[in-house]
């Protein structure tokens, strides 16, 4: 095993896609065994991705694409303007409360930097904000998308692990929320410091009524999702389904904004995406039976409980690899790679699995802003045209305030185990 890690390490860091690194360091595995068949690989790859949960992937990639396109995106700015626009530093919050909702919508940190990154940045520039400020707070408010439902790297975390979508839909609701509103408080402490302007005139009545009306249609998704989870109605690929259909009819009918060309192009990048995803999930099938041949949870737990079985401490060795892997590579691949090692371990010490899974989850998503890689970081210093290094450097006050969140996530179980517990689903 001590080579095969090796490899897996020397050719991650040659900057070959994972999905190939996965799937090569499986294959040299196999063939130095000589006991494996070939035709394993095949196999697993397609038994890997043949399964009726992982079709919620594509649906919900594709409802976030109809309805960004739709332009979604400027209601969901004058909403949150509407209703954090008169405290003092209001764009950042608006920035903030933007990626909340947002997070309904697309379930991925890098679309909502792209989208709301593309809106927010140049117009926070316009109103005396540095660049690098804009920047960051795009950045650190993208990693509540994928906490909050619905979220793509849940649906991957549920078909490595069989934990429940509807389980870690409700469980991340509070986090993703907790993370807002801490940033929201940094935010307000750097605006009364740094004098940030706020919208002094209030907002018509009339014109008040419309962005609420206009954005709520936006808004229906992920209440269409949850509402029909949660009450039976739809399994979470149904619900994602019937969420594309709902946005293609909004798209199409109410905004009046979505043509063909538009539709079009949102099936391929849907498909684009969809591709990358799944195919990192079949790789990391047969990374899966290399693990289990070679016992690594096993083996894992077994040295951990040699150096501590305090379940506190275990759990803040788990943050300490997490935050590491998760500055390397984006959430999808360390869940898939991690998720089947250190699941077991937690569950061998006590942690219940539905907290051990939101605590990994909202700790990988804090990995997308971290430096050295930080691919949210990466997104919006191209938007702001300002170094990543600089922007990287105005993040970490946040980031810091996102850690903090993190060890309280960490060590207060209820906060992601409420409404699981409430709704039934725990």
């Amino acid at each position: 095993m001590v080579w095969i890690a090796i490899v897996f390490l020397v050719l991650l860091v040659m900057g070959i896609p994972i999905a190939f690194v996965l799937g090569l360091t499986s294959l040299l595995y196999i063939l130095n065994s000589g006991t494996i068949s070939l035709k394993i690989v095949a196999m697993r790859m397609y038994g890997g991705i043949d399964e009726f949960v992982l079709l919620a992937i594509p649906f919900f990639i594709l409802a976030g694409q109809l309805m960004t396109t739709s332009g979604i995106t400027q209601d969901l700015v004058k909403l949150s303007n509407l209703v954090v626009g008169k405290i003092r530093g209001s764009l950042a919050h608006i920035n903030i409360v933007a990626s909340i909702f947002f997070a309904g919508l697309t379930g991925a940190a890098t679309s909502d930097a792209a989208a709301l990154g593309s809106i927010l940045i140049p117009t926070m520039e316009k109103e005396g904000y540095t660049p690098e400020y804009a920047g960051a707070v795009t950045a650190v408010s993208s990693v509540i998308g994928p906490i909050i439902p619905p979220s793509i790297v849940m649906v991957i975390y549920a078909s490595v692990t069989g934990e429940s979508v509807a389980a870690l839909f409700l469980g991340g609701f509070i986090p993703g929320v907790s993370i807002g509103l801490a940033l929201m408080v940094l935010a307000y402490i750097y605006a009364v410091r740094e004098r940030h302007p706020y919208r002094k005139e209030p907002v018509a009545v009339r014109e008040a009524w419309a962005i609420i009306v206009k954005s709520s249609v936006g808004l229906m998704i992920p209440i269409i999702i949850l509402g029909g989870i949660l009450s039976g109605i739809f399994t979470p690929t149904e619900a994602a389904a019937v969420a594309c259909a709902y946005g293609l009819v909004v798209g199409l009918f109410f905004f009046r904004t979505l043509n063909w060309p538009k539709i079009r192009d949102c099936f391929i990048e849907t498909v684009r995406t969809s591709a990358m995803v799944l195919i990192i999930i079949a790789g990391a099938r047969i990374f899966g039976l290399l693990l289990s041949i070679e016992r690594i949870p096993d083996h894992l737990a077994s040295q951990l409980l040699t150096i501590t079985g305090n379940p506190i401490i275990i759990l803040l060795i788990f943050n300490a690899i997490l935050l590491v892997m998760g500055m390397l590579m984006e959430p999808g691949s360390n869940v898939i790679i991690l998720a089947p090692i250190l699941a077991p371990v937690a569950v061998n010490v006590g942690i219940d699995p539905l907290h051990f899974a939101l605590v990994m989850l909202v700790n990988l998503n804090i990995g997308m802003v971290t430096p050295p890689v930080g691919i949210s970081l990466f997104v919006v210093s191209s938007i702001a045209r300002r170094p990543f290094e600089s922007i990287a450097a105005k993040a970490l006050p946040f980031i810091a305030v996102e850690l903090v969140i993190l060890l309280l996530i960490t060590y207060v179980p209820t906060i992601t185990l409420i409404l699981p517990k409430l709704f039934g689903f725990h």
